[in-house]
Formats: structure tokens, sequence, C-alpha cells
């Protein structure tokens, strides 16, 4: 009986042990994937890129920019601005390379400007390149500092463009010369290149879900019938993030 209670307990321990170096092995290979893993912009995307990237918002504004210095991206830190009381920022940027948003390129919270830079190389252009078999040229915008209430109305909430947490994607350019628009392209025609569009445009809604926290488009209200309005706040301890 004591031999084979030792024979149980050296196969229990191997067992274990394979299992810790099958997990060791998975989170080398796939660090994007572990909550405790520094975040890479490098990286493709994980299960736990998206918390990481809206996670910037609490760490110094020079560590996001370090990021994106490291994945090849340029950026310009823009001095902090205060308009008021409730608005204005104080780690925005200005991307020079690694985001192609039409100029004037505008100032995003780096947390923003993060999550675009992701959202473009690993979903963006990718689709533009599944569906169309064409290069992303450039990706069109409203802007993204606003300070304005929701809606623009006098009173209640904030905006997140408030603090150019948020940016308003318009549309995309292709290499081949094709504009594609929220307001004209979302809601699919009866022809293959309507559908072929609405389709693309509702990847790249799903495909930002995962990195901001909040991603808005048509869908959601008739106020976003003509953009995908993407933005970085943290909503509170649990991440809670919005997809619509």
């Amino acid at each position: 009986m004591r031999f084979v209670s030792v024979l149980r307990a050296m196969l229990v321990l191997a067992v274990v042990g394979l299992i810790a170096q099958a997990f060791y092995a998975f989170t080398r290979a796939r660090p994007q994937d572990m909550p405790w893993t520094a975040l890479d912009l490098r990286q493709p995307i994980g299960l736990f890129t998206g918390r990481k990237l809206t996670a910037l918002g609490d760490a110094e504004p020079g560590h996001c920019r370090a990021l994106l210095a490291a994945a090849g991206a340029r950026v310009t830190a823009l001095p902090p601005r205060r308009d008021g009381a409730r608005c204005g920022y104080d780690d925005a940027v200005r991307v020079a390379t690694g985001v192609t948003l039409a100029a004037p390129a505008p100032g995003v919270a780096c947390p923003v400007a993060a999550a675009l830079f992701v959202w473009e190389r690993e979903v963006v252009r990718p689709e533009a390149l599944r569906m169309f078999g064409a290069e992303l040229r450039r990706i069109d915008h409203f802007g993204s500092y606003s300070c304005r209430r929701l809606y623009g109305r006098d009173s209640g909430a904030w905006s997140e463009h408030a603090a150019a947490d948020a940016i308003d994607i318009a549309g995309f350019r292709l290499a081949d010369g094709r504009r594609i628009t929220v307001a004209r392209d979302w809601r699919p025609g009866e022809s293959e290149e309507s559908r072929r569009r609405a389709a693309f445009l509702h990847a790249v809604r799903d495909g930002a879900c995962p990195l901001f926290a909040t991603t808005l488009s048509p869908d959601y209200n008739a106020a976003h019938h003509d953009h995908l309005h993407l933005d970085q706040a943290i909503r509170g301890a649990m991440g809670w993030r919005a997809c619509r």
C-alpha cells in the first residue's frame, strides 16, 4: 500500500510539473494573454491587451510614450491644457508616425494613441487587405479634444472629449482611391460593393471593442450615425467596457 501511495504521489507531481511547464511555455509565447505581464505594443492583441491599454490612464505619461516609441511610433507630447474647471488634459500627444490619421492630426490622450496604434496595425490594415485587397492610406476623423458635455448639452455629464480621451472616426481611405465612410456605408445596400463596405466597417468596429474602454457606432444611437466613438475612460475598478 505504501508503494502505491508513493507511486500515486509521484504521478501527481509529474502531472503538476508538466502542467506548470506547459503554462510557462504558453506565458512565454503569449505574454499578451496574461494579466500580470507588461504591455508591449509590438505584440499581437491578447486577452488582456485592452485592460492594459486602458490602465495606461493611471500610469505616468512618459510610460505610455515610451511604449509607443519602442513599438516604432513617433509622437510629440503636447503641453498640458486647462479650459475651465472641467476641461483639459495632461498627457495628450500628437502622433507623427504609426497612426495614419488625416491631417491635421489631433492631440489625443496617450492611452487613446496607443490603442489606435494597435487597432490600425492589427485590425484596420488587415481587414482592408482581406476585404478590398488594398492598403490603408488614411483614417478620417472628426477630432478629439472638445470642451463640451455629452451630446453638446448645457448640463449633465462631461464628454470624454473634454479630456482628449476620445476620438471620433469618420471613415477610411484606401490606396486604390476608395473612401469608406460611416455615414454612407454602415448600412449595407444591394450591391456586393456596398455589402463589403458595411462588413468592413462592422469588422473594424468589432475589432476596436477589445482595445478601447468604449466603442460606439451607429448601432448605439442616432448621434453616432456618422462616426465611431472610441475612448479610453477608466470605468471603475472592475474595468467596465461598452461596445455597441
